[in-house]
Formats: C-alpha cells, structure tokens, sequence
C-alpha cells in the first residue's frame, strides 16, 4: 500500500471520487470538501490523498488548513503509513477526523500527543416528522450575513473549535449557494442550519445552532427539520446529520424528527 499526496485537486478526484462514491453517506464530509475546494471556498492550499493498494484505490484523506484531517473508511494499517508521509513532509495536523477506529489509528501513529476528543454519531433520515415552535423559516440571504457569522463563530466556540478559520469566507459561499436556513420568530433571526446541496442523492444537514437564551422553544427541531424538507425538495434522497455524543438533547431531538444512527465518529485534537 502506498499514499499519493498531492494540492491538485483534478488530480485527486480523478483517483479518489470514484472511491468516495462508492458510499456517499459515509463520505459525506470529504465529498462535500472536494466540491468546497472546487468552488474556492478555501483559502489555503488542501492537502489531499489517496491510498492505492496495487491498482485499486483502497482510501482517500482530506484537509484544508487549519481544519481537522478527514479520513473516510481508510484500512488501519495504511494509517502509520500516512502518518509518516506527513510527518516527512513537515505538514500540520491539529487534529484528525473520521470513523473512530480510522481516527485512532492515525491518533496513535501521529507524533503529538492527544488532548482531547469530541465523539459524533451519524444519522440518517428516515420518515421527517414536524415539530412545532413558533416562527418560520425562510432561506437567508446576503443580509444576514452578519447574524449568520455571529451564529456560526458561537457555534465553533461551543463546540471548542481550535484554530478555526474566520468562518466569513465559508458562511458568505453557503449564503450564495442559498444552503443556510434561519428560523424567524417575531421578525427576528432566532436559529440557524445548514443544509449542503445534494452530492450522488446525499444531503447533510449541520450546523444547528441557537443562542443559549433563546433554547427551549424548538426553535433547533424547527430548522433542522426546514433544513431537511429543503434537502428532500431538491432532490437529496439521503438526508444526514452529526451530533455531538455529549448532548443527549440533541440526539433526542433528532431521533423524534425522524433521524436514525449509522456510525460513530471521532474528532480527536493533539497538542
């Protein structure tokens, strides 16, 4: 087994796409990289690999600086392998991404200590059900610019994001691409929800987010699930989510929207 690792991002996709499609509800963070890097949401140079065992892509990893590296169902044993081909090219990672024995793995051959990890659980839609709050949705719009990035750096910081990037470049794409839903009550900007557009049938929802002072009124079920009715309507026959494994409360408000467990998944940050 070998990794090939390169910036040019036809080059990847010509290797890695196809592998990635095999299973897009499992690919769903790394195939909605590639088409963030394609539209030039990204500032940065993406690292980007795939491992070839013999003739046949067996793998595929991600990163664009200074977010996680993103591993999708990779073997284990490829991962010191990439691990070494980093560290030889003296490339950053703060933190690695993916289905928590992939994340381990990587983890355990990395050169930096572990500090912590956030686990997630992948869910998928089945029948949506309807929530009530009070309030409507609407898609935002260049205006809410602002709110939406006010949103987005409150949500990151809740979920203890390191090393961010400032979310204005990605949050001012998805508005053009008109993926960010806000939930409006009393003429006012309440919550918020990405919703990607569909890649191969898959649609994933994220991030859900309200202020702390305005939680407890279902303003989070109800644009998460206005996100999801948006996804079904434009032709996404999988809609997906991430929660995090430490909010039982999200969880429970997902699963009563319809939403059932695939997989788990890891986040684990090093120092």
């Amino acid at each position: 087994m070998r990794w090939t690792i390169t910036a040019d991002v036809e080059e990847y996709a010509a290797a890695a796409e196809p592998w990635l499609l095999r299973d897009p509800v499992r690919s769903t963070v790394m195939l909605t990289v590639l088409r963030g890097i394609r539209s030039g949401q990204f500032t940065v140079d993406p690292l980007l690999a795939w491992l070839e065992d013999g003739d046949t892509v067996a793998g595929a990893a991600c990163q664009t600086p200074p977010y996680p590296l993103a591993l999708g169902d990779v073997p284990l044993a490829a991962l010191p392998l990439l691990a070494r081909d980093l560290i030889e090219l003296d490339h950053d990672v703060p933190a690695v991404g993916g289905p928590i024995a992939v994340a381990e793995a990587f983890a355990a051959a990395w050169w930096r200590p572990e500090t912590r990890r956030r686990a997630e659980r992948l869910y998928r839609l089945g029948a949506l059900r309807t929530p009530s709050a009070p309030g409507k949705p609407r898609v935002a719009g260049p205006g809410d610019l602002p709110t939406a990035v006010s949103f987005i750096r409150e949500f990151q910081h809740e979920a203890h994001a390191e090393r961010t990037a400032d979310p204005t470049p990605v949050v001012a794409a998805r508005v053009n691409r008109e993926e960010l839903i806000m939930w409006e009550d009393d003429g006012r900007s309440v919550s918020i929800a990405g919703v990607s557009a569909p890649i191969a049938g898959m649609s994933r929802i994220g991030p859900v987010y309200t202020p702390p002072e305005l939680r407890g009124r279902g303003y989070g079920s109800a644009v998460a699930h206005a996100a999801s009715r948006k996804a079904l309507d434009d032709g996404a026959t999988e809609v997906l989510l991430f929660t995090d494994l430490d909010n039982p409360t999200s969880n429970s408000v997902y699963q009563r929207l319809g939403f059932r467990p695939i997989a788990d998944y890891a986040t684990i940050h090093f120092a």
